[in-house]
Formats: structure tokens, sequence, C-alpha cells
């Protein structure tokens, strides 16, 4: 498999459609909720994105054939006093997944949170998705604690109503 990584450019037609079709796929999966996106959201994300200096995202192509997405945001440390990288959506297609595109990704990943200089990568991933702890951990990440006795951090969230 010839595996390609590349950084979307969010105003090339063919690479929303892309980003746009595959998080979709993503939001389809029981692990990204089971729903599909509204067409709003598909339509509109790459211009919403593009308007975040902050965000980027990447695409995995198997020759021509998209495979996989990363969306990550760039937050800060308070505590380092430098850049954090924050994967948002991260996807490999389900016939591709265990061929390492994860990896490849993570890579890449890496690469321009180290070119930023950026003290952490930080993601959220469900306790029941094996598939996704294993590629993570086989990366190096790590459940976030401090100090075992005082916990494990837990991601939380409040919805809000428009």
């Amino acid at each position: 498999m010839q595996l390609s990584i590349i950084n979307v450019n969010y105003a090339d037609a063919r690479h929303a459609a892309h980003l746009s079709e595959l998080l979709d796929a993503y939001a389809r999966d029981p692990m990204g909720g089971g729903k599909p996106l509204e067409p709003e959201v598909r339509t509109n994300l790459a211009a919403a994105l593009a308007r975040l200096p902050y965000a980027f995202s990447l695409l995995a192509y198997s020759g021509t054939e998209p495979v996989g997405l990363a969306t990550c945001f760039e937050s800060f440390s308070t505590f380092a006093c430098r850049p954090i990288i924050n994967i948002h959506d991260f996807m490999v297609t389900r016939a591709h997944r265990g061929k390492g595109v994860s990896q490849h990704l993570l890579r890449r990943i890496e690469d321009i949170a180290r070119g930023k200089n950026c003290c952490k990568i930080s993601l959220e991933v469900l306790t029941n998705n094996e598939a996704a702890r294993g590629a993570y951990r086989k990366f190096g990440f790590q459940p976030y604690q401090l100090d075992p006795a005082v916990g494990t951090a837990e991601f939380w969230h409040k919805p809000l109503e428009n």
C-alpha cells in the first residue's frame, strides 16, 4: 500500500470534500456517535476550519483514495509555557485499519508539534475503543494523571443549545 499524508488546504475543493466525507464516516461509526453530520456541517466545515489559524487537518491517502483523517488544534500549556497540539478528530477507514495508517498520521502530527515546540500532544478516546487505544498506546500515549494518588484525568463536557 502506497500511503501519503498531506496537509489539508481548506480552500481546495477536493481536500474539503475528502475531509467532509471522512468526518461523516467517523460520525456515523458507533465510536463517533453513530449519526451522520448535518448537511450544513458537511458544506461549511472546511471554510470554518480555514478561519481558525490554530487548526490544521491531515489526510492519509492510499494511492488516490482518502483513508484517514486527523483534525488538530493548537492550545497552550500555562504550566509549561509552551503550545500543545490536541487531536480532536482522528479516524482511519474500516478497510484500512490495522495497516499502519494511524501510526503514519500520528508521526506527522508529532513532527508538526515538535516544529511548533509543543510540550505535548493530547487526545480523547472512548474506554471501549480498544483498537484506537491500542494504536495510541503503540505510539506512546497514555492516560493523563499527575499523581496516581489523585486519579486519572477525565474528559467532561457540557453541551450548549443554540
